[in-house]
């Protein structure tokens, strides 16, 4: 009886740091596959993990959001503030691999493009970048960076803190409440809709740093905040309604739109909320 009880334990400890293990292997496969960051050899990598692993997609926000804030925070200091803004954007487009930027130029081109589903989804796949593609990330781009440029440093950095996590987190709500538009492709993997549980998780972690500068932080007003999740959370739904209506689902292109778009909608709510 007494040996029972004393295996009993032991056998809690190993499942639970077996379950550890397995969700710290899960943040490394988001990492690997959202980001252009080294990870650790143990994790490996299987295309039915990426699945799962979708509910750290706003953790590896956050891990971009600490880079590119600690790189306008240095840069702030040897340059002026616009100079220090471009540098964390490239940070950012470089820690990716362009990743977001790149669906977000592919969506363009399909939906600027294309007439019927099947044409839409035929040019989104082309590898080539079209006139509406280049047209759109240019303009993406010089929003953002013009935007932020137009906050305090400090406001800079809450923003950058939250907006890449929640950014992600918008993107993760077109995977757990849509389908995917296509058989195959970059998203296929991930195109099973997440569990709640999953969803909840991703939820909590885009929370963090909400909560974390909203309550520690004299960095951004609370309305900044507010305004500019609203405004994101709008344009993800304008996105996700017209992805719906035009080819039926979303893609991985899609997602990364959505990341892109949201990023920039949460910099001018952000904006608008200083200004007025």
């Amino acid at each position: 009886m007494n040996d029972d009880s004393e295996m009993m334990p032991v056998q809690d400890s190993r499942g639970i740091r077996a379950r550890c293990m397995q969700e710290l292997r899960l943040f490394f496969v988001a990492l690997q596959f959202f980001s252009r960051m080294t990870v650790p050899r143990w994790v490996g990598f299987d295309p039915q993990w990426l699945q799962h692993a979708l509910r750290y997609f706003p953790a590896v926000g956050i891990l971009v959001a600490l880079i590119t804030a600690l790189v306008y925070i240095v840069a702030t200091l040897l340059w002026p503030q616009p100079v220090a803004v471009l540098l964390s954007t490239i940070a950012g487009i470089y820690l990716t691999g362009a990743f977001h930027e790149d669906g977000f130029a592919d969506t363009c081109d399909g939906f600027g493009g294309g007439t019927t589903p099947e044409r839409v989804l035929e040019i989104m796949k082309d590898s080539r970048v079209g006139a509406y593609g280049a047209i759109g990330i240019m303009l993406m781009l010089l929003l953002k960076v013009t935007t932020l440029n137009s906050l305090s440093p400090p406001a800079v950095v809450a923003a950058l803190l939250i907006a890449h996590p929640l950014s992600r987190w918008m993107a993760s709500v077109l995977v757990w409440r849509m389908d995917y538009a296509k058989m195959n492709g970059k998203a296929k993997p991930i195109a099973q809709q997440m569990s709640n549980p999953e969803f909840g998780i991703a939820t909590c972690i885009v929370l963090l740093p909400v909560l974390v500068i909203g309550f520690l932080t004299s960095w951004i007003a609370w309305e900044g905040i507010v305004v500019g999740a609203l405004l994101a959370g709008m344009a993800s739904f304008w996105l996700a309604r017209l992805f719906q209506h035009r080819i039926g689902g979303y893609t991985g292109d899609c997602l990364g739109a959505v990341q892109q778009v949201a990023e920039v909608a949460f910099y001018l709510g952000v904006l608008t909320a200083i200004a007025y």
